[in-house]
């Protein structure tokens, strides 16, 4: 059996990828330009049901410009998970606005609406689930919390690409859904961001946003920044857009291995009428977590992540009281494996082998 070291995450750059960088540099165009137009209609296209989409240089980018083209800013109180990225957190911020940290629900580790609900003010403006590891949020819940209190709902959708919910695409409920193209998520661009959204005035401000407020050149209408996607990085992202699909079909085929071998760990739950694209196979390891995972990369050689072990409002930009006891368990017990899609039979053997041996042994 190979010993090879297995990554937690891989991301597959081949040939293809690398003939369509090679004819944007032969063509000279090498902003925003055709291959970021065609990229946002294909993208728009395969994964959103048609909803227009807005090409910018980084998820944290989407988020930051679509809030603030949605009117977010100062006065503003923001319902954003904490057991996330710090980008969630982070984009709020900038706007002037202020994150107010939710606890999550320990099945799919998305925000709980319940406790979204008893943190409603007069000052709140939205709420901007996440759907993490690549499981859709309880959108029907939240979005019946915002509509009773008239607060717009945000979809931060960056590790959920093809995720559906009751057949819906993520990223189509909310006023707007960005998307991350960041080198380890389901597919890249090497980096960037995509935000879908159906209001006609809401893509104007964020094309304009991302452009230093210009529609045309010199003719700025409002202060915005360079946000653009190159065309470099749009011609990558075409290409993996193809090849998507069966990527995911990869990861959920590895995602059901798992299910099925694994003992001793808690396994990921999928909420009924939920499409899991499992950008992480998150299992939960109750008692020394740190301990188990040091073993499976010192002893068996297998990469796994801890995502993410300081919850956003313990962090020093944001620290701040808070009771949120799932988030604070999830922090402690969950440990995300490899199931990315060039994980090959042996790989995922060895896998589930190491897993069940130190799950036996209370590694």
């Amino acid at each position: 059996m190979s010993t090879a070291f297995i990554p937690a995450a891989k991301p597959i750059i081949g040939d293809a990828e690398r003939a369509a960088v090679d004819a944007v540099l032969r063509s000279g165009m090498l902003a925003q330009g055709t291959e970021v137009a065609a990229f946002e209609r294909e993208f728009s296209d395969v994964l959103l049901d048609g909803r227009p989409v807005i090409a910018v240089n980084s998820g944290t980018a989407g988020l930051h410009l679509g809030l603030l083209a949605a009117g977010i800013g100062p006065g503003d109180d923001v319902i954003v998970p904490s057991f996330t990225f710090a980008a969630t957190a982070n984009a709020v911020a900038l706007t002037g606005a202020t994150p107010v940290f939710a606890d999550i629900e320990l099945s799919h580790y998305c925000l709980d609406p319940e406790h979204v609900a008893s943190l409603v003010t007069e000052r709140t403006a939205a709420i901007m689930p996440v759907h993490l590891y690549g499981h859709p949020a309880n959108l029907p819940a939240l979005g019946a919390v915002a509509e009773r209190h008239g607060l717009a709902l945000f979809e931060d959708a960056a590790q959920a690409h093809r995720a559906r919910l009751d057949g819906q695409p993520v990223g189509t409920v909310g006023a707007f859904g960005m998307f991350s193209l960041y080198p380890t998520k389901n597919m890249t661009s090497g980096e960037g961001g995509m935000v879908a959204t159906p209001d006609a005035e809401l893509a104007r401000r964020l094309r304009l946003l991302r452009n230093q407020g210009m529609a045309r050149q010199y003719e700025n209408e409002i202060v915005g920044c360079n946000a653009r996607m190159t065309d470099l990085h749009a011609a990558i992202g075409r290409v993996q857009l193809a090849r998507l699909a069966a990527w995911t079909r990869a990861r959920k085929a590895n995602a059901r291995f798992f299910d099925d071998s694994l003992n001793g760990v808690g396994i990921p739950e999928v909420a009924d009428g939920a499409e899991h694209v499992y950008h992480q196979y998150t299992i939960t390891v109750p008692e020394d977590r740190d301990g188990f995972a040091a073993a499976l990369r010192d002893e068996y050689r297998i990469g796994c992540g801890v995502y993410y072990p300081i919850p956003a409002h313990e962090l020093p930009p944001f620290a701040r009281m808070a009771d949120l006891p799932n988030t604070a368990r999830a922090a402690s017990t969950v440990l995300s494996l490899p199931v990315h899609p060039a994980l090959d039979d042996e790989d995922r053997e060895r896998i589930v082998t190491a897993v069940n041996t130190l799950a036996k042994a209370g590694a």
